[in-house]
């Protein structure tokens, strides 16, 4: 896990506004210890963003202390002990307060327009998927920069069963080679293994190579085609498909 020289800065936020580490433990969703663990090693990085946020500071400042403490149009710090209660999350992303979760956008693949055969990837308003905070931190996924999204079909079959959801971290699309991304192709959501090659091209690879054979593009065609790596996906859920008969039922 990243971590700053943020813990005397941090430390001293709640001290200035008088919110005790267990009071602050409680809200958070971690123990009394954690928050003793961040005065020390820093404030873990994929929640720097959110505890500047209700701590009414700007994050980098939080992070290195650079730049102006506090937003031009936010609160002082003294009223962030107001904030733990009234203080919406991030657009991207929620907090559920009182839980270990957080909820994530869920975007699908959708006609551009009304019995249009063209497609766009898009946010679907007022669905979310919640996933363990504590998945997200394992791996350092930065919530805001984190959506969901469904796999359709079986070119991913046996390992990514159609119909399972999939989060995908949005800031790591750099391809390493034979890691599971999401991207755009011509406004087609697509999940598939990608590879680097020679000149610029890439290679999608299904997990069902039987049924999807592997698929080449060069440097011009990904620009011609509008492929566009979305982001790394870093877990998945899976449903079986049938229930069980019960004997002698």
């Amino acid at each position: 896990m990243k971590k700053h020289k943020c813990g005397p800065r941090f430390k001293a936020l709640l001290k200035e506004v008088k919110i005790t580490p267990s009071e602050f433990a409680t809200f958070c969703n971690v123990e009394p210890q954690h928050i003793n663990n961040w005065y020390i090693r820093g404030v873990p990085y994929p929640r720097v963003e959110e505890i500047a946020r209700l701590l009414s500071v700007n994050s980098q400042w939080l992070i290195n202390g650079e730049g102006p403490k506090h937003p031009v149009n936010g609160q002082a710090p003294e009223q962030a002990d107001k904030l733990l209660d009234t203080q919406e999350p991030r657009e991207h992303y929620h907090v559920c307060i009182g839980s270990p979760d957080i909820e994530l956008p869920l975007y699908k693949e959708r006609p551009k327009a009304l019995g249009s055969r063209d497609t766009h990837v898009v946010k679907i308003p007022g669905e979310a998927v919640r996933l363990p905070r504590r998945y997200l931190e394992r791996l350092e996924v930065e919530p805001s920069r984190a959506i969901c999204v469904p796999m359709v079909g079986d070119s991913m079959s046996e390992k990514i069963q159609d119909g399972s959801t999939l989060a995908v971290d949005c800031s790591l699309t750099h391809i390493i080679d034979g890691q599971i991304y999401a991207l755009k192709h011509d406004g087609m959501l697509r999940i598939k293994y990608l590879h680097r090659l020679p000149d610029g091209a890439l290679r999608l690879r299904s997990h069902n190579r039987s049924g999807y054979p592997d698929e080449i593009f060069s440097a011009e065609q990904i620009i011609k085609q509008n492929i566009d790596v979305l982001g790394w996906v870093f877990w998945w859920s899976t449903l079986n498909k049938q229930r069980p008969p019960v004997p002698f039922g």
